[in-house]
């Protein structure tokens, strides 16, 4: 079977909690560091231009979004499982909130001023400009938007509450089991715990912290680094695993074989176009061609994500 191959840069959040997943797995596999900022030409030759963080590579089959990626894991390991049995539709939901509503309020109030400073303050000027020119048009053409900082402080201590209960009600972890929300609501208050000015937004919350740290607990698995063009020459040398047996049809008339663009919904929403080869109720996997890469299979979550046509 081939090696699980992370696309990821240090201090992504999402990147964090894809970490801390193959850690919950205890599995060994390949890092590659990105860039955080476009362009990431190597990265862009196996995705066709998802530009978020992070991305799975197993041979020639490319996984995107942290919610595929936590599926993709559960079918190279089934225990410890991410949806506990009469539970998965609770946690695959609860996960979502996280990665969008809680998310948005993170990403609030890790960039407001003060935090900022703090952990821009050993990057070069130069480096500072180009991440902001970058993340300044990241939420261009998507559904979701950027939540105004007293918005966002204002709202927070709600959100903190209902979880503080969730955990003191339920035990060690947010459904009394681990499940993929755990790590969906951690990477959150890890990114918040990088500078002395967010982090008491997590640690004034007792049951909260003493989660959180049950959670980072499990660790990051066993990776060993790899690069780019390795991986790039990994993808050219393998050949994309057999496309899943479903019968599903479209409600929107897309069809295999069809050429089309595949895009997140919320924000960074770039283009990645290619042959649909797969259309399914969780998953949509696109065929894509590149010089570098040879032929690879693309793969999103239907959820999420929108197909138009080419």
């Amino acid at each position: 079977m081939s090696e699980l191959i992370l696309h990821h840069y240090a201090i992504s959040p999402f990147a964090e909690k894809a970490r801390l997943m193959l850690g919950f797995k205890g599995l060994s596999w390949r890092s590659v560091s990105i860039p955080s900022i476009l362009p990431k030409p190597d990265l862009t030759a196996l995705t066709g231009g998802y530009r978020k963080t992070p991305v799975l590579q197993v041979g020639a089959d490319i996984y995107c979004d942290t919610a595929l990626i936590a599926r993709r894991l559960e079918a190279e390991k089934c225990s410890p499982s991410f949806y506990p049995e009469g539970q998965e539709f609770t946690c695959a939901s609860l996960a979502s909130w996280a990665d969008s509503v809680l998310f948005l309020h993170s990403a609030s109030l890790v960039f407001q001023p003060a935090s900022l400073a703090v952990r821009f303050a050993k990057v070069p000027p130069e480096a500072v400009k180009a991440f902001i020119a970058d993340r300044s048009t990241l939420f261009d053409g998507g559904s979701a938007t950027r939540l105004p900082l007293e918005l966002a402080q204002h709202q927070w201590p709600t959100l903190m509450n209902r979880l503080d209960t969730q955990l003191q009600r339920n035990g060690d972890f947010l459904l009394g089991v681990p499940s993929i929300a755990d790590f969906s609501v951690a990477h959150n208050f890890w990114f918040l715990k990088q500078t002395p000015v967010t982090a008491p937004l997590v640690d004034d919350y007792p049951a909260v912290l003493a989660w959180y740290q049950r959670v980072i607990g499990f660790g990051h698995g066993a990776a060993s680094e790899l690069s780019p063009a390795d991986a790039i020459e990994i993808a050219r040398n393998a050949t994309p695993v057999a496309l899943p047996e479903e019968a599903f049809i479209d409600p929107n008339g897309f069809n295999v074989g069809q050429q089309v663009s595949v895009s997140a919904v919320d924000y960074g929403v770039d283009l990645v176009e290619g042959e649909l080869a797969f259309n399914g109720r969780e998953e949509i996997i696109l065929r894509r061609e590149d010089a570098r890469a040879g032929v690879v299979h693309v793969h999103f979550p239907r959820y999420g994500f929108r197909i138009s046509a080419v």
